[in-house]
Protein backbone atom coordinates (compact mmCIF):
# COMPACT_ATOMS: atom_id res chain seq x y z
CA UNK A 1 0.00 0.00 0.00
CA UNK A 2 1.27 3.53 -1.10
CA UNK A 3 1.18 6.25 1.37
CA UNK A 4 -1.34 9.09 1.25
CA UNK A 5 -0.90 12.83 0.64
CA UNK A 6 -0.99 13.36 4.83
CA UNK A 7 -0.12 16.13 6.73
CA UNK A 8 2.09 14.79 8.87
CA UNK A 9 4.67 17.43 10.27
CA UNK A 10 7.54 17.68 7.85
CA UNK A 11 10.26 16.10 9.96
CA UNK A 12 8.14 13.02 10.54
CA UNK A 13 7.63 12.55 7.37
CA UNK A 14 11.26 13.14 6.42
CA UNK A 15 11.84 10.43 9.05
CA UNK A 16 10.19 7.91 8.02
CA UNK A 17 11.44 8.59 4.35
CA UNK A 18 14.52 7.52 5.62
CA UNK A 19 13.50 4.02 7.19
CA UNK A 20 13.97 1.14 4.78
CA UNK A 21 11.92 -1.85 5.66
CA UNK A 22 14.54 -4.16 3.50
CA UNK A 23 16.73 -4.71 6.75
CA UNK A 24 13.66 -6.10 8.60
CA UNK A 25 14.65 -10.16 9.00
CA UNK A 26 12.43 -13.11 7.50
CA UNK A 27 11.89 -14.11 11.16
CA UNK A 28 10.74 -10.69 12.53
CA UNK A 29 8.71 -10.51 9.59
CA UNK A 30 7.47 -13.75 10.66
CA UNK A 31 6.70 -12.40 14.25
CA UNK A 32 4.98 -9.13 12.43
CA UNK A 33 2.18 -11.00 10.47
CA UNK A 34 -0.09 -11.85 12.88
CA UNK A 35 -0.97 -8.22 13.43
CA UNK A 36 -0.40 -7.51 9.74
CA UNK A 37 -3.05 -10.38 9.41
CA UNK A 38 -5.26 -8.56 12.49
CA UNK A 39 -5.31 -5.08 10.91
CA UNK A 40 -6.09 -6.34 7.12
CA UNK A 41 -9.06 -8.54 9.06
CA UNK A 42 -10.81 -5.53 11.11
CA UNK A 43 -10.07 -3.40 7.49
CA UNK A 44 -12.00 -6.01 5.24
CA UNK A 45 -14.72 -6.63 7.92
CA UNK A 46 -14.98 -2.64 8.55
CA UNK A 47 -14.69 -2.73 12.20
CA UNK A 48 -12.47 -0.11 13.98
CA UNK A 49 -8.73 -1.59 14.60
CA UNK A 50 -7.80 -0.78 18.16
CA UNK A 51 -4.59 -2.07 18.96
CA UNK A 52 -3.43 -1.87 22.73
CA UNK A 53 0.74 -2.21 22.88
CA UNK A 54 1.49 -3.64 26.52
CA UNK A 55 4.74 -3.43 28.02
CA UNK A 56 5.77 -4.32 32.32
CA UNK A 57 6.13 -0.28 33.11
CA UNK A 58 3.99 1.58 30.12
CA UNK A 59 6.85 3.70 30.46
CA UNK A 60 9.48 3.24 26.93
CA UNK A 61 8.67 0.28 24.49
CA UNK A 62 4.77 0.56 24.44
CA UNK A 63 4.40 4.00 24.11
CA UNK A 64 7.40 4.36 21.27
CA UNK A 65 4.95 1.35 19.53
CA UNK A 66 1.42 3.59 20.74
CA UNK A 67 2.95 6.52 18.47
CA UNK A 68 4.78 4.90 15.86
CA UNK A 69 1.29 2.40 15.05
CA UNK A 70 -1.21 5.34 14.63
CA UNK A 71 1.20 7.85 12.92
CA UNK A 72 1.94 4.88 10.73
CA UNK A 73 -1.67 4.54 9.66
CA UNK A 74 -2.54 7.94 9.45
CA UNK A 75 0.12 7.80 6.97
CA UNK A 76 -1.19 5.12 5.25
CA UNK A 77 -4.20 6.93 5.14
CA UNK A 78 -6.15 4.09 7.29
CA UNK A 79 -9.50 5.12 9.05
CA UNK A 80 -10.33 3.87 12.31
CA UNK A 81 -7.10 2.58 13.41
CA UNK A 82 -7.18 3.47 17.58
CA UNK A 83 -3.94 3.23 19.17
CA UNK A 84 -3.03 2.46 22.82
CA UNK A 85 -0.43 1.53 25.48
CA UNK A 86 -0.34 -0.03 29.29
CA UNK A 87 1.80 -2.09 31.67
CA UNK A 88 1.26 -4.11 34.04
CA UNK A 89 1.40 -1.65 36.57
CA UNK A 90 2.01 2.32 36.19
CA UNK A 91 5.29 3.90 36.68
CA UNK A 92 5.82 7.32 34.72
CA UNK A 93 6.64 7.82 30.90
CA UNK A 94 10.24 7.80 30.88
CA UNK A 95 11.58 11.60 29.89
CA UNK A 96 14.08 9.74 27.07
CA UNK A 97 11.47 8.19 25.81
CA UNK A 98 9.62 11.67 25.09
CA UNK A 99 12.44 13.22 23.76
CA UNK A 100 13.33 10.82 21.42
CA UNK A 101 9.64 11.18 19.75
CA UNK A 102 10.27 14.89 19.65
CA UNK A 103 13.65 14.75 18.00
CA UNK A 104 11.78 12.61 15.19
CA UNK A 105 9.53 15.62 14.79
CA UNK A 106 6.51 14.91 17.10
CA UNK A 107 5.14 17.73 18.98
CA UNK A 108 5.00 16.88 22.74
CA UNK A 109 4.02 19.45 25.45
CA UNK A 110 3.78 18.70 29.31
CA UNK A 111 0.21 18.76 30.65
CA UNK A 112 0.63 18.30 33.82
CA UNK A 113 3.62 17.53 36.39
CA UNK A 114 3.85 14.82 38.60
CA UNK A 115 5.25 11.72 39.26
CA UNK A 116 2.88 10.12 36.52
CA UNK A 117 3.52 13.18 34.37
CA UNK A 118 1.22 13.45 31.19
CA UNK A 119 1.73 14.86 27.62
CA UNK A 120 0.16 15.86 24.26
CA UNK A 121 1.95 14.48 21.31
CA UNK A 122 1.01 15.53 18.21
CA UNK A 123 2.05 14.01 14.44
CA UNK A 124 0.24 16.75 12.30
CA UNK A 125 -1.55 20.12 13.20
CA UNK A 126 -4.60 19.01 12.28
CA UNK A 127 -5.00 15.43 14.16
CA UNK A 128 -5.99 14.88 17.72
CA UNK A 129 -3.25 14.78 19.79
CA UNK A 130 -2.39 10.94 21.95
CA UNK A 131 -2.53 10.91 25.54
CA UNK A 132 0.98 10.13 26.85
CA UNK A 133 0.96 8.50 30.69
CA UNK A 134 2.24 5.67 32.54
CA UNK A 135 -1.11 2.99 32.86
CA UNK A 136 -2.36 -0.10 33.31
CA UNK A 137 -3.38 -2.16 30.13
CA UNK A 138 -6.43 -2.60 31.29
CA UNK A 139 -6.98 1.01 32.37
CA UNK A 140 -10.23 2.96 31.71
CA UNK A 141 -8.54 4.84 29.28
CA UNK A 142 -7.70 1.43 27.11
CA UNK A 143 -10.35 -0.38 25.04
CA UNK A 144 -12.30 -2.88 27.35
CA UNK A 145 -13.20 -5.01 23.94
CA UNK A 146 -12.28 -5.88 20.87
CA UNK A 147 -8.93 -5.04 20.41
CA UNK A 148 -5.61 -6.88 19.79
CA UNK A 149 -2.64 -7.07 22.86
CA UNK A 150 0.42 -6.25 21.66
CA UNK A 151 3.01 -7.53 24.03
CA UNK A 152 6.24 -5.38 23.26
CA UNK A 153 8.30 -6.93 26.01
CA UNK A 154 9.09 -10.48 27.15
CA UNK A 155 8.52 -9.82 30.68
CA UNK A 156 4.83 -8.43 29.96
CA UNK A 157 4.16 -11.26 27.64
CA UNK A 158 5.06 -13.82 30.88
CA UNK A 159 2.84 -11.63 33.20
CA UNK A 160 -0.15 -11.44 31.44
CA UNK A 161 -1.00 -14.86 31.00
CA UNK A 162 -4.50 -13.27 30.42
CA UNK A 163 -5.62 -10.04 28.74
CA UNK A 164 -9.83 -9.67 28.90
CA UNK A 165 -11.29 -8.37 26.04
CA UNK A 166 -8.60 -8.93 23.94
CA UNK A 167 -9.54 -10.62 20.54
CA UNK A 168 -5.94 -11.43 20.07
CA UNK A 169 -2.64 -11.61 21.80
CA UNK A 170 0.65 -11.05 19.68
CA UNK A 171 4.18 -10.85 21.58
CA UNK A 172 6.19 -8.22 19.06
CA UNK A 173 8.78 -7.88 21.77
CA UNK A 174 11.56 -5.05 21.33
CA UNK A 175 15.24 -5.22 23.12
CA UNK A 176 14.92 -2.33 26.40
CA UNK A 177 16.95 0.45 26.13
CA UNK A 178 16.61 1.28 29.91
CA UNK A 179 19.58 -0.91 30.02
CA UNK A 180 21.80 2.29 28.55
CA UNK A 181 20.08 4.82 31.08
CA UNK A 182 22.26 7.16 32.52
CA UNK A 183 25.30 6.22 30.14
CA UNK A 184 26.56 7.98 27.39
CA UNK A 185 25.13 5.85 24.98
CA UNK A 186 21.79 6.82 26.24
CA UNK A 187 20.41 8.65 23.52
CA UNK A 188 21.88 6.63 20.66
CA UNK A 189 20.38 3.47 22.03
CA UNK A 190 16.84 5.51 22.35
CA UNK A 191 17.10 6.82 18.91
CA UNK A 192 17.76 3.16 17.69
CA UNK A 193 15.08 1.40 19.58
CA UNK A 194 12.45 3.86 18.45
CA UNK A 195 13.55 3.87 14.83
CA UNK A 196 13.11 0.08 14.83
CA UNK A 197 10.03 -0.12 16.21
CA UNK A 198 8.95 2.65 13.41
CA UNK A 199 10.40 0.74 10.85
CA UNK A 200 8.74 -2.49 11.89
CA UNK A 201 5.17 -0.62 11.85
CA UNK A 202 5.64 1.15 8.95
CA UNK A 203 6.16 -2.11 7.07
CA UNK A 204 2.64 -3.48 8.84
CA UNK A 205 0.83 -1.08 7.93
CA UNK A 206 2.12 -0.95 4.43
CA UNK A 207 1.06 -4.51 3.80
CA UNK A 208 -2.83 -3.35 4.58
CA UNK A 209 -5.05 -3.01 1.35
CA UNK A 210 -7.65 -0.53 2.15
Amino acid sequence: MAPVKTKLFANIENAISKLSVENISKERKEILQPLVEYVQHKINIDEPVRINFICTHNSRRSHLSQVWAQTMAFYFGLKNVYCYSGGTEATALFPMAAETLKNSGFKIETISQGENPIYSIKYGDNEPALIGFSKKFDDDFNPKSEFAAVLTCSQADVGCPFIAGAERRIPITFEDPKAFDNTPQQAEKYRERSLQIATELLYVFAQIKS
